[in-house]
């Protein structure tokens, strides 16, 4: 029952997938190719992988704020 509670918390107040995406895509134009949502460092955060002309980029969104944490190049991409 707690997580249920939870669940619910973070689904009113986190902003959409959509919206995530198009955030990352501001800062990384290209092709988005996975998105995932995951708790990390205390944080629920939208990790979104990227595929462009130079490589593939995952972004990470803070889901609560729509703020931009990081953006790192992926190297281990076939």
């Amino acid at each position: 029952m707690f997580y249920g509670v939870w669940d619910n918390y973070w689904r009113v107040y986190r902003i959409s997938s959509e919206v995530a995406i198009q955030i990352a895509l501001r800062r990384v134009p290209g092709r988005v190719i996975k998105v995932e949502l995951d708790y990390e460092n205390g944080r629920l955060v939208y990790e979104i992988d990227i595929r462009t002309q130079t490589g593939i980029y995952e972004v990470h969104v803070d889901a609560i704020t729509g703020r931009v944490l990081k953006v790192e190049r992926e190297d281990n991409w076939d």
